[in-house]
């Protein structure tokens, strides 16, 4: 019984990745557009989240800093969330204020629709600095409306289960910088 329950939990996840391979793909390809744009206009990117979902900005700016897998100078990036867990009263609005410029964009991963209000000041803020927004998010029902404007980018996974969410949002990292490093350097292959 409990190896059919393991079983279930990858099949779950494989499913939920081939939906999102067919409805996500436009959208992370302007996602990946507007980033190449930002880096290639001398702006940076800027990575969110907040809880447990700052652990995948840290990845994202690491990657995009770093290399993903083709050898590349380093890309303006970083994470803003490592900013906001260490210092007590710190919050991404007041981050945004004092970091964001016009151009720059900010990558925001929010797999729980819970913390929507939370975002509110910080969207706010990045929408009159005229900052760039891609929304990483999930939830099976779309709540960000008002939040985000029409020239923001919203990538939402639709499912229920928070795990399925993160496992798909980590997937949907891997393929923007990918994207990024293929429009930059082209292909390896």
């Amino acid at each position: 019984m409990i190896e059919q329950r393991i079983q279930q939990q990858f099949f779950e996840s494989a499913d939920l990745l081939y939906q999102a391979a067919e409805q996500l793909a436009r959208p992370l390809a302007m996602a990946a557009q507007m980033v190449v744009d930002a880096i290639t206009g001398g702006n940076r990117i800027l990575c969110a989240a907040q809880g447990l979902a700052s652990m995948d900005a840290d990845y994202l700016a690491a990657r995009l800093a770093g290399r993903f897998e083709q050898e590349r100078p380093g890309l303006a990036a970083w994470s803003l969330a490592a900013q906001t867990r260490d210092a007590a009263g710190l919050d991404l609005a007041r981050l945004l204020q004092a970091h964001g410029h016009p151009g720059d964009v900010l990558i925001m991963i929010e797999p729980l629709r819970e913390q929507r209000d939370a975002w509110s000041g910080a969207l706010a803020v990045a929408h009159s600095q005229e900052m760039s927004v891609i929304a990483l998010t999930g939830g099976a029902t779309d709540e960000w409306r008002g939040l985000l404007q029409d020239t923001d980018i919203q990538i939402r996974v639709s499912h229920g289960r928070e795990p399925r969410v993160i496992e798909a949002q980590r997937v949907l990292l891997h393929a923007l910088i990918d994207a990024v490093d293929v429009q930059l350097l082209g292909s390896d292959e």
